[in-house]
């Protein structure tokens, strides 16, 4: 079935209401005397989001700010994928899709449609408009819990070819983070013929020479190797035992609050954060599509594969953020990628999308301008 299907974002009122339930018989731990985030969300920044989603949180508005832009569904590989599916009113645009990570969704996007695909109203040049595709990935929140086993990243990647086959696109440019870095570099792999760059916003240093390395290249190196042999509780739970986790974070909105929040917070610049209306829309789609334990499967499926991901066979555009969790060595990314464009952000953390949309914008314009 090839068949693409116009979706509007409409929750029932029911849903809506047994979640707001639920955040009114909320079981609430103890905590240490003098506890900080070094133990975890602390209990009373809990109970301040809690409090904010259960009586200052308009879902709502947020579900009318997502069905602005044009939405449609499609089965691809036996999986229901969601999708933004924005053009340009410029005729010559090129064709993008994006690709958001964990714990994110697409509508993380939402600030940098217009000006992706109609810079003239957003006061930048028309010539660098783009048809924008963000499909939600298979799992997650919109695209729904997946049916089976087996929705890797390359899996993905041919599922993104074929969307874009669908939407009748030949060419076209890629741009992701997070999950979003591999699943745009495997699209490139098997697309090759089709995709004209690769923008990311997040990619660790390949191994190489680091003789005659500086001093913040070698502490990049170093942050690395600690975030690869020490990885963080949520990576190391959802990777082996995603199904265990699922239940708590199914059963309980608080539980799935807590689980992304403290992700959100320690990855993202601590002098800009995320706002809470934004933060909470996203652990909302993930509560109300009850993705929390298909979505951790991909880090499952991806901890079983076999070996690394090949040399970017395009050119590719790197935006480094000061406090993302790793920063890559440029040296080093150029010795095995055709890296064409480079910025190093002066602000902005692992989720650029929601800290610092107009850089993110800015440097996707940058980089294909190279290689429309």
């Amino acid at each position: 079935m090839s068949e693409i299907t116009p979706y509007t974002l409409d929750v029932p009122q029911r849903d809506l209401d047994d979640l707001a339930a639920r955040l009114d018989r909320v079981r609430w731990p103890d905590e240490p005397p003098g506890s900080g985030w070094e133990r975890g969300v602390p209990r009373a920044r809990m109970k301040e989001l809690v409090d904010h989603w259960r009586t200052g949180f308009d879902w709502r508005a947020q579900e009318a700010r997502i069905n602005k832009f044009p939405q449609f569904t499609t089965e691809i590989d036996g999986a229901d994928v969601h999708f933004f599916h924005v053009r340009s009113p410029e005729p010559d645009a090129l064709p993008l899709i994006v690709t958001h990570g964990w714990p994110s969704a697409s509508a993380d996007f939402l600030d940098m449609l217009g000006p992706l695909t109609d810079p003239r109203a957003h006061g930048g040049d028309p010539a660098d408009a783009f048809h924008v595709v963000v499909p939600s990935l298979p799992g997650f929140t919109l695209s729904g819990p997946t049916r089976d086993t087996g929705w890797n990243v390359a899996r993905i990647a041919r599922a993104w070819a074929e969307l874009m086959d669908r939407l009748g696109y030949r060419r076209y440019g890629v741009q992701g983070g997070d999950w979003g870095w591999p699943v745009s570099l495997g699209l490139a792999g098997i697309a090759q013929d089709r995709v004209v760059g690769v923008h990311t916003n997040y990619l660790p240093s390949p191994p190489g020479d680091t003789e005659g390395l500086t001093q913040d290249d070698l502490e990049r190196l170093a942050r690395q190797k600690e975030y690869v042999s020490a990885p963080a509780g949520y990576w190391v739970m959802q990777s082996t035992r995603p199904q265990t986790i699922a239940y708590s974070l199914a059963d309980s909105p608080a539980g799935q609050l807590a689980w992304i929040a403290d992700r959100v917070t320690a990855w993202t610049d601590p002098a800009i954060g995320v706002d809470d209306d934004r933060l909470l829309t996203t652990v909302t789609l993930y509560w109300l599509t009850g993705t929390a334990g298909s979505s951790s499967r991909l880090h499952h499926e991806a901890a079983g594969s076999r070996g690394g991901l090949p040399a970017c066979p395009v050119p590719l555009g790197v935006a480094v953020s000061p406090h993302d969790l790793v920063r890559p060595v440029r040296r080093l990314a150029e010795a095995y990628h055709d890296v064409v464009h480079w910025t190093e952000f002066d602000r902005g953390g692992h989720l650029p999308a929601l800290e610092v949309p107009e850089l993110l914008t800015a440097d996707v314009r940058a980089f294909f301008r190279l290689v429309r």
